[in-house]
């Protein structure tokens, strides 16, 4: 019998442990391979998190990664006047930094760097090259031609960050609307300012009513006149009387907002719409219109202005007296304060007040700029303070505020407030943009109240102290504003705001036209006066005269029946039958 031999189980269990060992051996293999990535990576992020904590400045920017190309993304929307004209864009720059760390020679490394950057702060400089930091800033925003020289220098540890910076094209033609921003982006004055969050946001250009050739040359005839006549500053601004948009606006003296850091206090100061004053005869305008309104006197009628008034220990004169009862017509002509003053008399305070009120002259002005002057407003407004301020003293405005009120006065008597902001006619079935303050298109005069406006401020530039201002054709019609700048213990004589503010053509007004001279000197040319009718009136006669025919106005016969008919007014003189105070 043939004895069998007993399964062998030793074999299948060897055979078992065997591939068992080696699933654990390959299991064992991958947790140390993935532990050892694992660990490779917190090792790189933590050197990460040391050089980002420990080796560099908290203000170290990252580097552009665009392919290389140095491209970035516009941090603001570019700003364009009302055609299209480029008045604001950002544009890639290059900035130089160094890493401390790798300068070999900072003396050696300031030397060579001054060489090509002339207005680089040599002290500043070397300090930063001996900080120790990996990252201190050297010169921002390099032209192509200072990077290039740069890089020639071939100096170790200076590397190259692209930025963006913003640049105004046209230098200081517009420079307070614009404004200007800062190395970071954000506006700090005039339009960059209020309207910062929208231009940050906002991928589109922003469009402004400015027409630059219109503000190039009220900038070149105000320039002229402030030369000419020595003055220290002066305002001016070209204003569409039919919605208040701001074609113009100048300021001088003004800056260069491609240059921020040179910017001074007296350059930086916006006269048209943060400096108030005290506006003199222009203000008569207002004073009729609003006694015309009310009906205490119409144009026919008039009053004594033979001797001057004496109210408490005031006295009010005029300049150049007649010394006779003078009509409402002759009272604009010949400036008369004494006339004025009656007439806000005969209209009351109350009355004065409230149309005041209505025109926007009691409160900042609405525009969208955050350079915004507060009107000086009397208080107690008492019966001297009405008869002052009807002829421009003791009540102090913007020229953007006076300029607007005029406007109002020509346009069939709807208020605007002045905008740099295109208004989008409501029967297109948007939403017209306007400011927060003041009701677009409201009543303040009747059509006929301003239709004898009109016919007076005609008047004024044909007859009275606006003659210089005639240009043939135009129909130019305005007031002429001398006042005195207040002083210590009164007024200074020899301190003058001389204005003019106009309109074109008469018949159907367009165009408000305002420029003020601070402080001007007489010339031989004006036998020595400063007033308004000689230093302001010759300035925009010169700003229609260039800018009416591209503003699309044609030229008129201004001497036909018709028009002769339609600007004609009675200025007769009578006697005490009329209007007495």
């Amino acid at each position: 019998m043939i004895r069998q031999n007993p399964p062998s189980y030793t074999k299948g269990c060897q055979a078992l442990d065997g591939t068992a060992k080696q699933a654990l051996d390959t299991a064992r293999n991958r947790l140390l391979m993935t532990g050892a990535l694992f660990l490779i990576a917190f090792t790189v992020i933590g050197a990460r998190l040391i050089d980002l904590t420990m080796m560099r400045d908290g203000h170290e920017p990252r580097l552009a990664q665009s392919a290389g190309l140095g491209i970035l993304k516009k941090e603001r929307a570019d700003i364009i006047d009302r055609r299209g004209v480029l008045l604001a864009t950002s544009l890639a720059t290059s900035s130089l930094y160094a890493n401390s760390r790798r300068i070999l020679d900072a003396e050696e490394a300031v030397e060579k760097l001054k060489s090509v950057l002339p207005d680089l702060d040599e002290k500043l400089t070397r300090t930063r090259l001996t900080s120790g930091h990996s990252f201190v800033w050297i010169y921002r925003h390099l032209t192509p031609r200072q990077k290039y020289a740069v890089n020639c220098l071939g100096i170790p540890g200076l590397y190259f960050q692209y930025e963006e910076s913003r640049v105004y094209p046209h230098g200081n033609l517009a420079a307070h609307v614009l404004g200007f921003s800062g190395i970071d982006h954000h506006g700090l004055a005039g339009i960059e300012r209020s309207l910062n969050d929208e231009l940050r946001e906002s991928s589109d250009p922003l469009k402004l009513t400015l027409d630059i050739r219109v503000q190039s040359i009220l900038h070149q005839e105000l320039s002229r006149a402030r030369e000419e006549y020595q003055a220290i500053g002066g305002t001016g601004m070209v204003m569409d009387a039919h919605n208040g948009e701001v074609l113009a606006l100048v300021s001088l003296p003004d800056f260069d907002p491609n240059n921020p850091v040179n910017i001074n206090d007296e350059a930086s100061f916006n006269r048209a719409t943060l400096g108030v004053y005290e506006m003199g005869s222009t203000f008569k305008i207002f004073t009729t219109a609003m006694a015309l309104e009310s009906g205490t006197v119409g144009l026919d009628g008039g009053y004594d202005a033979t001797e001057p008034i004496q109210i408490g220990r005031f006295t009010i004169r005029d300049h150049y007296p007649k010394r006779r009862w003078l009509t409402v017509p002759e009272i604009l002509i010949y400036s008369s304060n004494i006339g004025a003053a009656k007439m806000a008399s005969d209209v009351g305070t109350a009355n004065q007040r409230a149309f005041l009120h209505k025109l926007g002259m009691l409160s900042p002005a609405a525009i969208e700029l955050p350079e915004v002057g507060a009107p000086l407003v009397p208080s107690p407004w008492r019966k001297i303070n009405t008869m002052t301020v009807g002829y421009g003293h003791g009540l102090a405005v913007s020229p953007i505020q006076l300029t607007t009120g005029i406007a109002t006065m020509i346009n069939g008597g709807l208020f605007y407030p002045a905008t740099l902001l295109p208004r989008v006619k409501r029967e297109t079935g948007t939403i017209e943009r306007a400011p927060e303050k003041g009701e677009p298109g409201s009543h303040v005069l009747s059509p006929d109240t301003s239709e004898q406006i009109r016919r007076l401020m005609r008047l004024v530039v044909v007859e009275g102290t606006g003659k210089r201002a005639a240009v043939n054709g135009y129909l130019v019609g305005g007031k002429t504003g001398t006042a005195e700048k207040s002083a210590r213990g009164g007024y200074s004589a020899k301190a003058l705001l001389s204005s003019f503010v106009s309109a074109f053509p008469m018949t159907a007004p367009r165009y408000v036209v305002f420029v003020m001279l601070d402080e001007p000197k007489g010339t031989e040319e004006t036998f020595g006066h400063a007033t308004g009718g000689w230093v302001a009136t010759p300035v925009v006669r010169r700003v229609i005269a260039r800018t009416a025919p591209m503003l699309g106005i044609p030229p008129v016969d201004e001497n036909t029946p018709e028009i002769q008919s339609e600007m004609m007014v009675n200025i007769t003189p009578r006697g005490p039958s009329l209007a007495s105070f």
